[in-house]
């Protein structure tokens, strides 16, 4: 008979979007049995942070019970404890009893600042955002790419972002299949916290001082990095750019891929629909309805591909579009990393 394994412990660093939708994500999914949220470090006080769970303008009313205590949450009776310190060491990990940090405040992103959690009690750290570089984490993993990398030996790692999980899984296909020579990624991404509501002193990036909900706003992006990060059979041959747009949630990537084996359209809609009905079943849908962007709010899909969106120019060159929701689809894969990655390190313990 197989052993039966204890509930994983989880805690979130910083409760912000990512981090309560990990929570809520949680309490409607199939691993609610096997991960458990024991602990919550952020900085706002217990009202509040009470308050955002039960009430989300993107996400509706939570589904349960959400209560403040008098040193944490509870959610349907079950208790949070919670934190609020600014910095990695002014926790006690190792008092919370943990088994994994989620890790949401996208504060920290190189070695020496996520080994603070290592040296102040956390046992194993999983990022909501990319290693500053490869060398910084252990792995990034992406499901349905490279989950099954994980040995258990890892502590620091990252489940990318929600850009390369919505678009490495469609690369990977189409390079597979077509073979791809180069590629162009446009990013249409709903605002973020670091855009103002109106015009202020709010980044370092000149457009991000402009008014969020006002304009549609270039910005930067290390999606071709991180693409050719996990893909290096492309590398140097993606480009990307990215582009906020004045909506709350959902986001597309446009896609342009110039290919070695002649393509069409047709052909191409036929791999990606399949694959949405088999083996990547749970993390790609495929569609040819009329969509708007809000259709696809709370969608736990990494990608949503619009067939009827897919162009061809020639026989070599190709245009897809490809929607996502930029958190929910995310913090669904988070917990699937989670879970795969304790398998891996009970089983390397057993």
């Amino acid at each position: 008979m197989p052993l039966s394994r204890p509930p994983l412990r989880l805690a979130i660093n910083g409760y912000g979007r990512i981090g309560r939708c990990v929570l809520r994500a949680l309490h409607t999914s199939p691993l609610a049995e096997r991960l458990h949220v024991v602990a919550i470090n952020e900085p706002a006080d217990l009202a509040s942070m009470a308050y955002l769970t039960e009430f989300d303008s993107t996400h509706g009313r939570f589904p349960g019970r959400v209560d403040a205590g008098t040193d944490g949450l509870r959610i349907d009776g079950r208790e949070i404890r919670v934190t609020h310190a600014d910095t990695p060491q002014a926790v006690d990990w190792a008092d919370l009893d943990i088994d994994l940090l989620v890790e949401c405040s996208g504060v920290y992103g190189q070695r020496p600042a996520l080994q603070d959690f290592l040296d102040s009690g956390c046992p194993r750290l999983l990022l909501s955002h990319p290693g500053a570089s490869a060398d910084d984490v252990d792995a990034t993993i992406i499901t349905g790419i490279n989950e099954d990398s994980l040995t258990g030996e890892e502590r620091l790692v990252s489940a990318g972002s929600c850009t390369t999980n919505a678009i490495v899984p469609v690369l990977d296909l189409l390079d597979a299949a077509f073979g791809i020579d180069q590629v162009l990624l446009t990013t249409l991404h709903s605002v973020m916290n670091d855009q103002p509501l109106i015009d202020a002193y709010h980044h370092t990036d000149l457009r991000r001082t402009r008014s969020a909900m006002q304009s549609i706003i270039p910005v930067s992006t290390g999606l071709a990095r991180g693409v050719e990060r996990l893909l290096p059979r492309l590398a140097g041959r993606v480009a990307a750019k990215a582009i906020r747009v004045p909506t709350l949630n959902v986001s597309a990537i446009d896609l342009t891929i110039s290919t070695r084996q002649p393509v069409d359209r047709n052909r191409i809609n036929a791999l990606l629909r399949d694959a949405s009905l088999k083996r990547l079943a749970h993390l790609l849908a495929y569609s040819e309805a009329p969509h708007a962007s809000i259709d696809f709010n709370h969608d736990p899909h990494s990608a949503i591909v619009d067939g009827s969106q897919t162009r061809t120019g020639g026989s070599h060159l190709a245009n897809l579009f490809v929607w996502f929701d930029n958190e929910w689809g995310f913090a669904n894969r988070m917990l699937e990393v989670a879970d795969h990655w304790s398998r891996r390190w009970t089983d390397y313990h057993l």
